[in-house]
């Protein structure tokens, strides 16, 4: 019999997989095209509904380990249909909301539905590809979350202009909700028949432990607070920064219009998708994925540094050069999870991921915060109040760096033992 990392099946759970994660990150940022409409209509303020999108993220940073700890013991089949019915539900809530309080629970909702997504992606993906498949579909990752972010600029704002938000949002949620039956069937129902034989069967976890022995290995190894550290680096600046004070940045340092700046702001993400794709490709093909992340690490914190050593007078062209590279340093963030399959044993693959993940988020909480504490100190000129705030994503940065410096990585000629069964972290 076939196996499944053999079978052409695996291509559909692939495909399945990725509709549903694309449409979640598209929800991660579609409320930004209706903040004025939700200020208007709930009388709600921009305060307000600053704490309701901190609550979405701050809910996906404290979940990543609880649901790394679900999908090692219950398979990371059952979490991704309960991740994507969930945030489902919280995109149709969103839809139907008739006061600021639903609304609220609407959106953390969805942060909850959101938290499970990506680490059972990944685990998903470990279980159903070989290495260096594996390694090379963590950019296709990167290029389904570029165009969910995409589809939630131009496209949902015809949607809404055409249908009015409340029907794009119910719109929305029909279809994760129909994704959910449809992962139940592909990921779990049919492999199960599929697939009698495989010892390790998709969706189902394999040889988990106990939960108090699996937090304490993570939370003792150097591995994991290393790889936290990478993604801290390089998600939470981008994250952070590109989502909450790029386009502030350039509307009061060179006097460019909301539009311009919304526009200019887009190399990053247009960076973002050239990174993941790249750098995973550059990894399976040549192996040493610690010395290309440090590569990713070290020219994501140059960019930074050049950025602050500009001053208050920086270069327009400058600028939207880093903002490519910043970008594309954010889409090679997925070799933190090229390196959680080659240095932890299958059994805590799921725990390991959301322990790393966490770190991008985490950073992305804080960031924006230190950002605006930062301005606030230097209320006479907005131009060197964000000078100095610069200072905060190239401390991250720095974090980063420090982290992709102390992670290890298992030598190339041992890969196919590795990214096995029988690997073990080297805490």
């Amino acid at each position: 019999m076939v196996s499944r990392q053999e079978s052409p099946y695996r291509w559909f759970v692939l495909f399945t997989a990725l509709a549903a994660y694309y449409l979640i990150v598209s929800q991660r940022t579609a409320p930004g095209l209706v903040t004025n409409v939700w200020m208007s209509d709930f009388h709600m303020s921009p305060g307000a509904l600053g704490l309701m999108d901190g609550i979405q993220f701050l809910a996906y940073a404290l979940l990543q380990v609880p649901v790394g700890l679900l999908s090692d013991r219950f398979g990371p089949g059952r979490l991704l249909v309960a991740g994507t019915a969930i945030n489902g539900v919280g995109t149709l809530l969103t839809g139907l909301a008739a006061a600021p309080w639903m609304l609220e629970m609407a959106r953390l909702l969805v942060g909850v539905g959101d938290a499970t997504i990506f680490v059972n992606l990944v685990a998903i993906l470990n279980e159903w590809f070989r290495a260096q498949e594996f390694v090379a579909l963590l950019g296709v990752i990167g290029i389904a979350a570029g165009f969910g972010s995409l589809t939630a600029t131009v496209p949902y704002a015809l949607l809404i202009r055409a249908w009015g938000w409340r029907s794009l949002f119910v719109a929305v949620s029909a279809v994760l909700i129909l994704l959910a039956v449809a992962l139940e069937i592909v990921v779990i129902r049919r492999p199960r028949r599929m697939f009698l034989d495989d010892g390790a069967r998709a969706g189902q976890p394999v040889r988990p432990l106990h939960v108090r022995q699996a937090i304490r290995e993570t939370f003792g190894s150097r591995q994991a607070y290393a790889l936290a550290m990478c993604h801290f680096g390089l998600v939470g600046t981008y994250v952070g920064f590109m989502g909450s004070w790029a386009v502030p940045y350039l509307m009061q340092v060179f006097h460019m219009a909301r539009s311009s700046a919304s526009a200019l702001v887009m190399l990053g993400l247009l960076g973002a998708m050239a990174g993941g794709p790249t750098t995973s490709w550059l990894a399976s093909r040549f192996g040493h994925v610690k010395r290309l992340y440090l590569a990713v690490h070290a020219l994501t914190l140059a960019s930074w540094l050049v950025w602050v050593s500009m001053g208050t007078r920086p270069s327009l062209g400058l600028v939207s050069a880093l903002l490519l590279v910043i970008g594309f340093g954010n889409g090679g963030s997925s070799l933190t999870f090229a390196l959680v399959r080659e240095t932890f044993a299958v059994e805590r693959v799921g725990i390991a991921s959301g322990f790393a993940n966490m770190g991008g988020f985490l950073s992305a909480v804080l960031l924006p915060a230190l950002f605006g504490v930062v301005l606030s100190s230097v209320p006479a000129s907005r131009a060197l109040g964000f000078h100095f705030a610069l200072a905060i994503p190239t401390a991250f940065a720095a974090i980063g760096f420090c982290g992709a410096w102390l992670a290890r990585e298992r030598a190339p000629q041992k890969a196919s033992l590795v990214l096995g069964v029988t690997a073990r972290d080297d805490s």
